[in-house]
């Protein structure tokens, strides 16, 4: 068979400049954590989605392995929380990958929360003060608005992405838009007796959970974020606990719950342990099921 040599030079420059022409509605998609692979399969399903991550996995700690390197080497987009969560990790991987695409938010590149409003976000930020976030919390997936916002700036950057197929993003987005705006009152509605409860936590995993439902956690398992509980921490806990206002101590799915378990003991409260992510129990196959699993999860242990 016979080559033109336009279509030669044409795709050498193509080759040259790292661009790869993707199949039709079949995005290779690598996500940080699963709750950005699920929105991104509600909006194309027809995609390749893989997540880095799992919800029994700290999303701070991840080692660049060689089969997220050969993910991220071939996808079209990365989906990440953003916030510096993933910032002992992703810039390694992005190096190793060498996927021009993967380096800019320009291109295939994509942070939940450069598209919402943070909650504690800090002027200055030290070594002292652990593990924290100056761009603000993280975890923007637990708040029903937000993650909202999220999905439909991710439609936007598919459609940048694959032009060809973006009235099938905006016809799943809708969907997905209507479905999720049903749910909303409904959990709402579920989660009346928990508005004014205090709990005790491990780390801040559920800070737009309880900002939306009006759940307060009154301290951290973590004497500093980042930092396991000490024993003279858990003690001052114990004090704490023995106010008598502390309706549970709360976990994720992910995190050791052996100082939990101690302060259990000696205080009697319940300890929950609630999926971080999609994936993090059997009713969580989704985000509709992961928020459905958080809020029955706290109203039966919760009181």
């Amino acid at each position: 068979m016979r080559i033109s040599s336009n279509w030669l030079n044409a795709s050498l420059l193509t080759l040259g400049l790292g661009i790869v022409p993707m199949a039709s509605a079949e995005l290779n998609i690598f996500a940080c954590e699963p709750e950005y692979g699920a929105i991104a399969s509600e909006l194309a399903p027809n995609a390749s989605v893989y997540s880095a991550t799992t919800a029994f996995q700290d999303p701070h700690l991840v080692q660049a392995r060689p089969s997220l390197i050969a993910k991220m080497r071939r996808a079209d987009l990365a989906v990440c929380a953003g916030a510096q969560l993933e910032v002992g990790w992703l810039p390694m991987l992005q190096m190793k990958a060498a996927n021009p695409a993967m380096n800019s938010t320009d291109r295939g590149l994509f942070f939940a929360t450069d598209h919402v409003e943070t909650l504690d976000k800090l002027d200055k930020v030290d070594r002292s003060m652990g593990d924290v976030h100056a761009e603000g919390n993280p975890h923007v997936h637990f708040s029903p608005e937000r993650l909202l916002q999220v999905a439909r700036a991710m439609a936007s950057k598919m459609e940048q992405l694959d032009p060809d197929n973006a009235a099938a993003y905006q016809a799943n987005l809708k969907q997905f838009e209507q479905r999720w705006q049903a749910a909303v009152p409904q959990w709402e509605a579920d989660a009346q007796e928990l508005k004014g409860k205090k709990v005790i936590g491990y780390h801040s995993n559920y800070r737009y959970l309880y900002d939306w439902l009006g759940v307060e956690q009154t301290a951290d398992l973590e004497p500093k974020p980042g930092i396991p509980p000490s024993s003279s921490h858990l003690a001052s806990l114990l004090s704490r606990a023995k106010q008598g206002d502390i309706s549970a101590i709360v976990v994720a799915s992910y995190q050791d719950r052996r100082g939990a378990d101690w302060l259990a003991e000696r205080t009697g409260l319940p300890v929950v342990v609630l999926p971080m992510t999609v994936g993090g129990d059997d009713q969580s196959t989704d985000m509709f099921g992961l928020y459905s699993s958080v809020i029955g999860k706290l109203k039966g242990t919760v009181q």
